[in-house]
């Protein structure tokens, strides 16, 4: 590892420096150079490398407490490389005599320099007991081996102290130095550099001390060469790599086999030299080869003891493992690089009635449903598909049954120890039903089990062939059942809708309640087949319903939207709008949707929206059309018309204000405004000394209201109008076919003085009929919807004039647009005339105008 690391990308500077220091090895070994001065020189360059890296390393850094260290140990190392550049600079330049005892001070400096940047490198970490006792048996069965090869490697004779010494204790630090080394490869790779560093270095002038105390041949000082290089090298390097941050090679302890196989080998291959070369051991070597056998045998016993630590946590381990997966209800699948099951845990055979003989060796695919397979497969297979998180699919339960599964994958195939893919299967049936049942319950309709108005909209927002048409049905009057008759007659009645609705509509289509009530129908039909089931859906809704002992009948409106290009909540809109149309049409009938429709039914919106505050904003207006004696064209009154000056629709007229006022119960606040308001301005005009009569259109509901008789009275005392003045003029087409009530509110206008005309008579057999049963004064009629001027219901005119004049009813001919309706009306007996060929409607201040051209006009 040392070499490799300075040689995977060497730089310029040790290129240069292997260079010269082949070129100075080769030239010594040829003579050409003394092998000492070789070796000086050598060392003294890569001493003064490695120092130049150390010095840099010394005096850059951050701030933090691990800088300072790095700092601090480079400075110490940097110091032993120097010491060791100085001791092979100053040797040659030593005495013989004296050069063991200079390189064995060298020796203590360097090793002391060491020791102190070693031990203040960042990254320490406490050793257990057990770990401590390893290492130290380890450290101890290296340098004894070391020692022992040391001493037999020694020439024979006497030895002399100083080697001695040096043998031993140098043995004993450098095999600290290479356990250490060893033990921290993975962890702290730079602190391994960095001691293996300094055992090189110190190696090599321990071989110094030696070869000078035995006055060696030249020629093996350069033996000395690669052990300082190296050492100073590496310490350098591995002093970068711990300054960079020190990144580990790996997980996992570092191999154990060469600190229990390097003793035994270093010892064997020492003795076999000795043998060889020698013969024979001497008694102190002899025992020190037996003396490496005791920490052989001390690291075998620590080996044991620690596989059964191990063995004995793998089987707990084992244990929880098994008692974790043997008691879940989740099964665990191991499968094979073919997919095929290779282990599966006790819920299999529990759980899910699998048993262990019958699949394990089978392929996945055999144990899932053939629909789910293809997507399995694939994700399991193709490595460029994404790996789903959950892997979804039907599973076999062993008795030919399916149960739906969900299993999440994970693949170890990447892993040595596992190489398979682990399945963790759950059973998600409960679940899934669960899900669907909570489904069926937000999409369904609870009292009437259609669907709801959230499953319409996502049925609508599905693509759909075309054609498609959706229907929109309205049920007026459910709600009023239930609160006439109680909620059992209104379930019952609703109960009864619903069936029919099912009855009618064809099998695949969607029936869902929108609202009380309000239903839906999504069909395939096209156009004039939806057209017909609505028709069909409106004859059998509007059939009367028990309830409660008595028959409701309820009134049907059916909307129809195409659902070609609408989304859901335009369907829905354009549904609506053609349903809102249909009941303001009379209910009982279909309507289509079409872009006029929703014109009308905007405008309609908007006089709804505007229509509430128009009195107190004072946007109503009167204009009047005055009433002339078709004889002499004198003025007898005025007819006062309503007008909506609304500043965001503009003039908005009584046949397009009414139908919406009825509809938001304004009727009422605005018959009063219009009846005091005429009031004051005939009382204005009457001031003058003119007889006039004032006419006002009343509404039904306005007629029939509890207050109208007072409040007409108290309006004719406020403005000092004479009863007579005021006529009270009720359409006859809005009456009904009972119009008892209004008989008798008529009357009691009658009875107060107040004049009332029948407006808009049609003379048909039923108007003829109730004309003597309605207490009126005056009969409006218009000429043009009775007759032409001369074709054959000429005489018909004649006969309502002669029957108003018979029942004493004074005939008012309206609606005169030409001269040939006015002389039509005169011709026939009507005695006074109102309308465009006469007088158009104007202001009250135009129409004073007018009044004042015929100052003799009173009647």
């Amino acid at each position: 590892m040392p070499l490799s690391y300075l040689l995977r990308r060497p730089s310029p500077a040790l290129v240069a420096l292997l260079g010269a220091t082949a070129l100075l090895v080769v030239a010594a070994l040829a003579g050409a150079l003394p092998s000492l001065a070789a070796a000086t020189l050598s060392g003294a360059v890569g001493c003064a490398l490695a120092g130049l890296r150390l010095s840099r390393l010394a005096s850059v850094g951050g701030r933090s407490r691990r800088a300072r260290r790095c700092r601090r140990a480079a400075a110490q190392l940097d110091a032993a490389v120097l010491v060791v550049g100085l001791t092979v600079a100053v040797l040659p330049l030593a005495a013989p005599s004296h050069r063991p005892e200079v390189a064995a001070a060298g020796l203590l400096a360097a090793a002391v320099s060491y020791l102190g940047g070693l031990l203040t490198l960042p990254g320490h970490s406490r050793l257990t007991a057990r770990a401590r006792l390893r290492r130290g048996v380890d450290t101890a069965g290296l340098g004894t081996a070391l020692v022992f090869a040391g001493w037999v490697l020694l020439p024979p004779g006497v030895v002399p102290v100083l080697v001695r010494v040096v043998t031993v204790v140098g043995a004993v630090g450098l095999a600290g130095l290479l356990v250490s080394a060893l033990a921290d490869r993975r962890r702290r790779p730079g602190a391994a550099l960095c001691r293996a560093g300094a055992a090189g270095a110190l190696l090599g002038l321990a071989d110094l001390v030696v070869l000078s105390s035995y006055r060696a041949p030249q020629q093996a000082t350069l033996t000395v060469v690669p052990f300082l290089l190296a050492g100073v090298l590496l310490t350098a390097y591995g002093a970068t790599r711990v300054a960079a941050g020190d990144p580990p090679l790996g997980n996992g302890p570092a191999p154990a086999w060469p600190r229990v196989t390097a003793p035994a080998a270093v010892a064997g291959l020492a003795a076999g030299h000795h043998l060889w070369a020698v013969g024979d051991f001497t008694p102190t070597a002899a025992l020190l080869g037996l003396a490496v056998i005791p920490p052989l045998i001390g690291r075998e016993l620590i080996t044991a003891a620690d596989n059964r630590d191990q063995a004995r946590q793998l089987a707990a381990r084992e244990a929880h493992f098994r008692a974790l997966v043997t008691g879940g209800r989740d099964l665990i699948l191991i499968l094979d690089d073919e997919l095929r099951v290779r282990w599966l845990s006790a819920a299999g055979p529990r759980w899910f009635g699998l048993r262990d003989d019958e699949v394990r060796g089978r392929p996945l695919a055999d144990l899932l449903h053939p629909d789910d397979v293809p997507a399995a497969l694939a994700a399991l297979t193709d490595p460029a598909a994404a790996r789903p998180p959950l892997l979804v699919a039907r599973m076999s339960t062993g008795d030919g049954g399916w149960r739906e599964t969900e299993a999440t994958v994970s693949d170890q195939r990447g892993v040595p120890e596992v190489d398979a893919v682990v399945l963790h299967v759950r059973d998600i049936g409960e679940r899934r039903r669960l899900e669907r049942e909570l489904h069926r319950l937000a999409a369904v309709d609870q009292p009437t089990g259609l669907a709801n108005r959230r499953e319409l909209v996502r049925v609508l927002g599905e693509r759909r062939p075309e054609p498609a048409t959706l229907l929109l049905v309205d049920l007026h009057g459910l709600g009023a059942v239930t609160e006439r008759s109680g909620v059992i007659a209104g379930e019952a009645v609703l109960r009864t809708a619903v069936r029919r609705l099912r009855d009618v509509v064809g099998s695949r289509d969607l029936v869902a309640r929108v609202a009380g009530e309000e239903f839906a129908v999504v069909s395939d039909l096209g156009p004039v087949p939806a057209y017909a089931l609505g028709g069909r859906l409106v004859a059998a809704l509007a059939e009367p319903c028990p309830a409660s002992g008595e028959m409701v009948r309820l009134r049907v409106s059916v909307g129809l939207a195409e659902l070609a290009g609408a989304g859901p909540e335009d369907a829905l809109r354009q549904a609506d709008l053609a349903r809102r149309r249909a009941a303001q049409l009379g209910h009982n009938r279909v309507e289509w949707y079409d872009a006029y429709l929703e014109e009308q039914l905007v405008r309609r919106l908007d006089l709804e929206r505007e229509l509430p505050g128009a009195v107190a904003r004072g946007e109503l207006d009167l204009v009047f059309q005055p009433v002339l004696g078709l004889a002499d064209r004198l003025p007898v009154g005025a007819e006062a018309l309503l007008r909506w000056r609304s500043p965001v629709l503009g003039t908005v007229l009584p046949a397009e204000l009414l139908p919406v006022a009825e509809d938001l119960d304004l009727v009422g606040e605005l018959g009063r405004w219009v009846l005091e308001r005429s009031c004051r301005q005939l009382a204005e005009w009457s001031a003058g000394g003119r007889r006039l009569w004032m006419a006002v259109n009343v509404t039904p509901r306005e007629l029939l209201a509890p207050d109208f008789l007072p409040g007409v009275a108290a309006v004719l005392a406020a403005h000092g109008v004479p009863a007579d003045r005021l006529v009270v003029e009720v359409a006859e087409h809005r009456l009904g076919a009972e119009p008892a009530t209004v008989v008798a509110r008529m009357a009691g206008l009658r009875s107060l003085g107040v004049r009332t005309a029948l407006d808009g008579f049609r003379a048909e057999q039923a108007s003829l009929a109730q004309l003597r049963r309605l207490p009126i004064d005056l009969l409006k009629v218009r000429p043009q919807l009775v007759a032409t001027p001369d074709g054959p219901g000429r005489p018909m005119i004649d006969v309502v004039v002669s029957l108003g004049e018979r029942l004493g009813l004074t005939v008012v001919g309206e609606a005169l647009e030409s001269d040939a309706d006015v002389d039509l009306a005169y011709r026939a007996g009507c005695r006074y005339g109102q309308g465009f060929a006469l007088v158009r409607p104007a202001t009250a201040e135009r129409v004073e105008a007018f009044f004042a051209e015929f100052p003799s006009a009173s009647r």
